[in-house]
């Protein structure tokens, strides 16, 4: 019997490069860049439910789509994550969380409507989500990259030692890239 309808593509590459797929979870139609986030850092103590950003609070626990506070002790913003996938010009997002001190979250949150940061300026955080193996009992540091615009700043692993980090510099194959969609239940149906 002959075939005269889309072949599927062959290898994970030619997948992701396809630009969409079935989503073998869901069952939505999910394209590249496809990126993954994170509704809350992983200390969050219970389910994750937003209040709007103005109703920041630094005592007690508070969550928004940008900000976190638990305990009035610490204090995380929503960040991105990025790690190239090999042989794809665009990068695999992670929206992710990060702390930061108490007086840098402070700054963040008065330039945040605004979008107004000194382009590059970096300050230092951990790493607050887990991403498949690459966070574990040990907290990964990293530099909080604000970006203007009101853009989320970028997270680069601040210890070139990390395996999180190799993978920043070097990015992920394709397969690994699968591997991580259907993971968290958005890969393609096989």
């Amino acid at each position: 019997m002959f075939g005269f309808g889309k072949r599927k593509p062959s290898t994970a590459i030619d997948r992701l490069r396809a630009g969409r797929w079935q989503c073998a979870t869901c069952d939505a139609e999910h394209g590249w860049p496809f990126d993954l986030a994170a509704r809350a850092p992983d200390p969050w103590p219970r389910e994750p439910v937003y209040e709007p950003n103005s109703a920041l609070r630094l005592e007690g626990d508070f969550l928004s789509e940008d900000f976190c506070v638990i305990e009035g002790r610490y204090f995380f913003v929503r960040a991105v994550l990025e790690i190239p996938v090999q042989g794809l010009e665009q990068p695999f997002g992670f929206g992710c969380w990060s702390t930061l001190s108490r007086t840098n979250f402070q700054k963040y949150v008065e330039g945040f409507d605004a979008g107004e940061y000194s382009d590059g300026e970096q300050w230092t955080g951990w790493l607050c989500n887990q991403l498949l193996n690459d966070v574990g009992d040990k907290p990964i540091g990293v530099w909080v990259q604000l970006r203007s615009g009101r853009q989320r700043p970028l997270l680069w692993v601040a210890e070139d030692a990390e395996p999180l980090a190799g993978r920043q510099d070097h990015g992920i194959s394709p397969n690994e890239m699968l591997d991580l969609l259907r993971h968290y239940g958005h890969g393609p149906l096989d």
